[in-house]
């Protein structure tokens, strides 16, 4: 999905299996549900939490730069 301005992403999935976490176990320590932990692994997200980031940074023991990803987009339309 990439926009006029480029694209964020998350890098939930690869940072778990990094440190051998399942979905499950994260979602139940940070007493995250489910469904909405899914979204934002597959980058289906319209907006972050703040909080969310915090608590994925620290459990995670990852920098916002290793958890979060900007994508530019594919064509530029800066004038």
């Amino acid at each position: 999905m990439d926009s006029d301005y480029g694209v964020v992403k998350m890098n939930i999935e690869e940072l778990l299996e990094k440190a051998g976490i399942s979905k499950n176990k994260i979602c139940k320590d940070l007493d995250l549900p489910r469904p909405n932990f899914n979204k934002y692994c597959r980058n289906q997200f319209q907006r972050i939490d703040a909080n969310l980031i915090a608590k994925l940074c620290f459990y995670l023991d990852c920098t916002v730069d290793e958890l979060i990803k900007y994508e530019h987009p594919k064509k530029s339309k800066k004038k």
